[in-house]
């Protein structure tokens, strides 16, 4: 399914693809993931929970939500939020929403 991985430490938004959850704890590089709503369509971000207990660089913020310390994936969710789907977000007005901390 088709995801975005930010990545602050060289400030860089990229379309990827994934095929679950899996590849969301590879690509933060962390299994204590959390989710924040970004946007109305579905699209969530994750991150790693523990991101500023683990003192990891880069940080960047979207539009109000929290700031997040290290990669971020965005990713469509469906249902209950528990199943993953294409994002809808676009990556060109993303670009404008971030802010690199």
């Amino acid at each position: 399914m088709k995801a975005i991985l930010i990545n602050p430490e060289n400030r860089s938004i990229d379309p990827i693809d994934i095929t679950g959850r899996d590849d969301l704890i590879r690509l933060i590089g962390f299994d204590t993931l959390e989710s924040d709503a970004v946007g109305t369509e579905g699209d969530r971000l994750y991150f790693d929970e523990e991101c500023f207990l683990r003192g990891t660089t880069g940080r960047f913020q979207i539009d109000t939500i929290i700031p997040v310390s290290g990669k971020g994936v965005i990713v469509g969710t469906a249902g209950d939020g528990s199943t993953l789907r294409d994002a809808m977000t676009n990556i060109n007005a993303l670009r404008s929403r971030i802010k690199y901390l």
